[in-house]
């Protein structure tokens, strides 16, 4: 089994590009990994809000697991008579979280209500949106059409038993939902990979935070899927590959989707809705105080690059250089809060802090 459309369409590129020794997707994964909204994952929050346990996964951790555990599953399927390329798959796995705000989901639904609502912003299109447009200055990181495809299709809320690729290739500045599928067989696993990833590593860092114990896992879960993050990941992997062998779509067992389901269910109520963990009235007081800051200062400011850079708050320079740097960009840009939203997204959570701070607290005379 292998794609439904012809490598060329995978291939393309916004800009024309010479691919070099290393082949168009595995240059696609350089250029993540030293693009700067890559880099500042490492300080994003995958679950716990800015977690101080070096131990809880952060944002970047989990882009790598989700890589590694898309490649297994091609190569398990590969090895099944299927066509499918590696690196691809692990090139959509690294860029999948790019467009997360600070916060987690948290973050994103506040970013989404102060712009109006109504999936005015997602992290998936907002990943887009970062590989596409707002990288480098607003020059993008030129992927491959196959990887920004993967990217903002991966929508990891969704659970589908089985799926297969869209039925004609995405266009993808056209996606504005979370409904539209993958183009390839490999968006498809990524999709997968990213539930499984975070799943059983969830368990294990909520553990770790004293949120829920080992013995607060049902039965059936431990029983079905593993007794820990190791077990679940192996034990997702072979059924995905077992099923999807011999098929003409990707997908899980019986057993094995609904101890999914039963997880999912687990980790919504006892983990990422749980009075212990219930950090949203904190991120929202932060997210908007910052949001409201930077619009009064656009107010007065404009994009007067000159302006931001009197002041002696770094946030407010960090703004107004963010501004000067995109000006050919934010040319096609006329709402202002839009044009914050993309600063606030690319903070992490330790940054966002560091705001408050600087807004909250007056600042020392020099």
């Amino acid at each position: 089994m292998k794609n439904p459309f012809p490598e060329k369409i995978y291939l393309q590129r916004t800009r024309p590009h010479e691919e070099d020794v290393r082949g168009a997707y595995f240059r696609d994964q350089t250029a993540i990994i030293h693009s700067t909204a890559f880099r500042r994952m490492k300080h994003k929050t995958q679950v716990f809000f800015a977690p101080e346990n070096d131990h809880i996964c952060t944002r970047i951790e989990h882009v790598m697991h989700v890589a590694t555990i898309s490649k297994s599953i091609c190569r398990g399927l590969n090895l099944n008579g299927w066509d499918l390329n590696e690196e691809l798959a692990f090139a959509i796995g690294l860029g999948h979280d790019l467009g997360h705000a600070p916060f987690g989901h948290d973050g994103e639904s506040i970013l989404n209500k102060i712009l109006g609502g109504n999936m005015a912003f997602i992290h998936e299109i907002n990943s887009y949106r970062v590989v596409e447009y707002l990288a480098n200055n607003g020059k993008g990181l030129n992927l491959t059409y196959g990887v920004k495809d993967g990217i903002i299709c991966h929508n990891g809320e969704k659970y589908e038993q089985f799926l297969s690729p869209a039925e004609t290739p995405n266009v993808l500045d056209e996606i504005k939902t979370r409904r539209i599928k993958p183009s390839s067989f490999e968006g498809c696993i990524v999709r997968y990979s990213d539930k499984i990833a975070y799943l059983g590593r969830d368990i294990e860092d909520a553990i770790t935070a004293r949120i829920i114990k080992q013995e607060d896992i049902p039965e059936n879960i431990i029983k079905t899927l593993g007794k820990n993050n190791s077990e679940i990941i192996d034990t997702l992997v072979n059924d995905m590959i077992n099923v999807s062998k011999d098929r003409k779509e990707i997908g899980l067992s019986d057993a094995k989707y609904q101890a999914i389901l039963e997880l999912r269910n687990f980790n919504y109520k006892h983990i990422y809705l749980s009075d212990k963990n219930m950090s949203y009235k904190k991120s929202e007081f932060a997210l908007n105080t910052i949001f409201d800051f930077l619009l009064d200062n656009y107010k007065s400011k404009g994009k007067n690059y000159g302006e931001y850079e009197k002041s002696n708050m770094r946030v407010l320079r960090h703004f107004g250089r963010q501004i000067y740097q995109m000006k050919d960009f934010y040319k096609k840009e006329n709402k202002i809060e839009v044009i914050i939203a993309d600063f606030i997204s690319g903070m992490t959570d330790l940054y966002a802090i560091d705001a408050m701070k600087q807004i909250s607290i007056p600042q020392p005379v020099i």
